[in-house]
C-alpha cells in the first residue's frame, strides 16, 4: 500500500466543507407508478451509498433534491444501501436498468465503471473538481468530498482512544464494531487505512485478527453504528467525517477520532461521494440535469452549513460555523493517497484475506 502522506493544509480545495448528503423522501424502493415513469419526463432515480440520508429530513439531499424538483418539476426517487450493495443491485438490474444516477464511495465507483454500469457525462461545474476526484473520461465525478474516521462515545470514554493498539484492550470486548469490508464503503476503508498504517496487508491482517476478539460482528451499514455508539451499546465504531459530524448534531455523545499506529501520527484519506450517470438508465436526461444541480454553486455552498462535509468544487470555500469546526477537527491529521487502481484490481483478494484472518 502506498505510504505517501501530506499535511491536510496542503490539500487543494482543502477544508472548504461539503455537504451532509441526506436523502429526499428516504424511499428504499426505486419503483414508481406507471404515470410517474411514463415517458420518463418527470422522475429520476438515484442509488446512493448510505450515510447521506437524514432521518429528520433536514440533510443536504433533502434540501438539494427539493430545490431540484422545484426548479425542474422532476421528482427524485431515492434508494440507499451500502456502497457495494448498491453496485451489486445495479449489476443485477443490468438487463432492466432502474437507476439513473449512482453515487457511491471508492473503490466501488471504480468497480461500477469496470462492470460497465456507467456512461460518460461531465456535469456542469465538474471543471472545478480536482483531477484526482473525477474520472478523466467523465464516467464519475465527486459531488461531496469526505474523509474516513472513527467514532467513540464521549460519555463513557472521557478521552478518545488514540491508537489502533488501544482497541485491543479487554474493555472494548463486545463494545466495538466496524462495518463489513467489501460490502460497506467505510468498512472497506478500515482495510485500506489499516494496511497503510501497519505497512502492508500481512501486518494489517495480523492486527485485525487480534481485534476480532473485541468485534461485535458484521454490519452491512456504517450509518447504523452511530446510534449504537451514541447510546453506549458500542464504545467505538468506524464511520466517516461527513456522516458522523451530521449525526453528532442529534447524537450528543458522538465524538470523531482518527487511529494512529502506536508511535505514529493519526491518518486519514479522502473518501468522496462520487456520482456517475448509469448506462441505459430509464431517465438519463433527467440524470444529467440532477448531476448538474449537485455540482452547482448553489448546492455546493450548502454542503457544510446544512450537513457538514467538504465541497467537491475547489472554488467553493464555505466559512460557516460548521466549516470552522470541521477544519479544527481535521487539524494535525495526515492525509495519504490510496492507490485506487491497485485497490480496485485487488479488492477481492484483500477482502478474502480479511475473511480468513477474522473468520468472517
Amino acid at each position: 500500500m502506498p505510504r505517501y502522506v501530506r499535511p491536510l493544509a496542503a490539500l487543494s480545495g482543502g477544508l472548504a466543507l461539503a455537504a451532509s448528503l441526506t436523502a429526499c423522501g428516504g424511499s428504499s424502493d426505486a419503483s414508481g407508478s406507471a404515470e410517474s415513469k411514463g415517458g420518463g419526463e418527470k422522475v429520476v432515480t438515484v442509488y446512493s451509498a448510505d450515510g447521506l440520508k437524514s432521518d429528520k429530513g433536514d440533510g443536504w439531499y433533502d434540501r438539494v433534491f427539493a430545490d431540484f424538483t422545484k426548479k425542474t418539476g422532476i421528482e427524485v426517487k431515492y434508494v440507499e444501501g451500502g456502497s457495494g450493495e448498491m453496485v451489486q443491485r445495479a449489476v443485477r438490474e443490468k438487463t432492466n436498468t432502474q437507476a439513473d444516477v449512482l453515487i457511491t464511495l471508492p473503490p466501488f465507483i471504480q468497480q461500477a465503471d469496470g462492470k460497465g454500469l456507467l456512461q460518460s457525462y461531465k456535469p456542469q461545474g465538474s471543471d472545478k473538481v480536482n483531477g484526482a476526484d473525477k474520472a478523466p473520461d467523465g464516467k464519475w465525478t465527486s459531488v461531496v468530498n469526505n474523509y474516513f474516521g472513527f467514532i467513540y462515545n464521549k460519555k463513557e470514554l472521557p478521552a478518545a482512544p488514540t491508537t489502533w493498539e488501544e482497541l485491543l484492550d479487554a474493555k472494548y470486548k463486545g463494545k466495538l464494531q466496524y462495518s463489513t469490508p467489501g460490502v460497506a464503503g467505510d468498512g472497506t476503508a478500515v482495510l485500506i487505512k489499516s494496511m497503510h498504517d501497519f505497512g502492508g496487508k500481512e501486518p494489517a491482517m495480523e492486527y485485525l485478527k487480534k481485534l476480532q476478539a473485541n468485534n461485535v460482528g458484521p454490519s452491512s451499514s456504517t450509518s447504523k453504528l452511530a446510534p449504537k455508539t451514541d447510546k453506549g451499546e458500542l464504545l467505538v465504531a468506524n464511520g466517516d467525517v461527513q456522516m458522523n459530524f451530521a449525526q453528532s448534531k442529534s447524537m450528543p455523545n458522538l465524538g470523531i477520532w482518527f487511529p494512529a499506529k502506536d508511535g505514529g501520527k493519526p491518518t486519514s484519506f479522502a473518501l468522496p461521494y462520487a456520482a456517475g450517470l448509469v448506462a441505459d438508465g430509464p431517465h438519463s436526461e433527467n440524470g444529467k440535469k440532477l448531476l448538474d444541480h449537485l455540482l452547482s454553486e448553489e448546492a455546493q455552498k450548502l454542503v457544510s452549513e446544512v450537513g457538514g462535509g467538504f465541497p467537491a468544487r475547489t472554488d467553493v470555500k464555505p466559512t460557516d460555523a460548521n466549516a470552522v469546526e470541521l477544519t479544527k477537527l481535521m487539524g494535525g491529521v495526515e492525509i495519504f493517497e490510496p492507490d485506487w487502481a491497485d485497490i480496485d484490481k485487488n479488492l477481492s483478494s484483500y477482502v478474502d484475506a480479511w475473511k480468513a484472518a477474522t473468520g468472517s
